[in-house]
């Protein structure tokens, strides 16, 4: 398991990674992109983004890095790191497949990307991945998995991923929407020949949308990695944006609102790997300080206040305009 190389880490940051969505494409819905990114949304502009990102994240002791095919050239631009990097062996990689990227690098296209979970888009973006990636991707998630996907019933694909199982990667699945819980709880009932398929869950678990906790537990207690996507819920619980409830624990640490926001996640005895969605250097490094963070329970029950309604949170969610 890939994940053994994190769990012998010794880094203070090693349970933070890098996650590739903002920066791999120029449009994307996270609050505050306008400011974060400069004008020039190139290919060779958010190519050097990320690469800046991820020596930054590196530094600092970050070993696990998120990509997917549908965010843009992240795959692309981590690759051309890696191979610049011959020297970095200990950095875990995880991508995704499911999605396609539609926009054509724009940030006014109609449609972004368009969701396909047959065994066909899986052999295509499987090939897609490895001609970038090759023996580097470790882990390989079905990208955002909902309780009606066909990826939880079809037996053809089923086999082709434990194939790839067999051959030494790791299979997973990501969640997205209201009924994450169900999801993953189907998710932990695949099997292929009497053994579980999947190996890791990545789920959206922030301050604001805590629904999938009992769900993310039981399959940390089934023995998969749980890490968590969109801790920071693409910016709400950043800076301005924050709560003021938010706010006002982290004037009591000396830490940013972000950092708050990612310690009260890492805190959680399920979770083993959170990320980080940063689209600047400054914005990484203010994140990491959660590793840094100590919380009483007294602010983390205020915290814990901030919750939403899942199906609330989830509509506000896919009304952020792609910017």
């Amino acid at each position: 398991m890939p994940f053994a190389r994190l769990a012998s880490a010794t880094t203070p940051t090693c349970h933070l990674g890098l996650g590739l969505a903002a920066v791999g494409r120029p449009g994307y819905i996270n609050l505050g992109r306008e400011q974060d990114l400069p004008a020039d949304r190139s290919v060779d502009a958010l190519r050097a983004r990320t690469h800046a990102l991820l020596d930054a994240a590196y530094a600092q002791g970050v070993r696990y890095v998120d990509a997917a095919r549908s965010y843009g050239r992240s795959e692309e631009f981590l690759a051309d790191w890696l191979t610049a990097h011959p020297e970095i062996d200990d950095v875990v990689v995880g991508s995704k497949w499911g999605y396609t990227y539609t926009a054509d690098w724009t940030t006014d296209a109609e449609r972004h990307e368009v969701k396909d979970h047959s065994a066909a888009t899986y052999e295509r973006q499987r090939a897609e991945t490895a001609a970038l990636l090759g023996d580097r991707l470790d882990l390989y998630q079905i990208h955002s998995v909902t309780p009606d996907s066909p990826a939880l019933t079809d037996r053809e694909l089923h086999a082709k991923l434990a194939d790839a199982a067999a051959q030494g990667l790791t299979i997973g699945f990501s969640t997205s929407g209201p009924a994450q819980a169900d999801a993953i709880r189907a998710a932990l009932a695949v099997t292929v020949g009497g053994e579980p398929l999947f190996r890791t869950v990545q789920s959206t678990y922030n301050l604001l949308e805590t629904s999938a906790a009992p769900a993310l537990a039981e399959a940390h207690d089934a023995g998969l990695t749980v890490l968590v996507k969109e801790g920071m819920a693409n910016g709400r619980l950043a800076g301005p944006y924050a709560p003021e409830a938010l706010r006002a624990v982290a004037a009591q640490t000396s830490y940013g609102a972000d950092a708050v926001a990612l310690t009260a996640v890492l805190c959680r005895p399920w979770v083993d790997v959170v990320l980080s969605g940063a689209a600047t250097t400054a914005q990484l490094a203010s994140n990491l300080h959660a590793a840094a963070v100590d919380l009483d329970e007294d602010q983390l029950d205020r915290l814990e206040t901030l919750a939403e309604d899942p199906r609330a949170y989830w509509e506000r969610r896919g009304q952020l305009p792609w910017h």
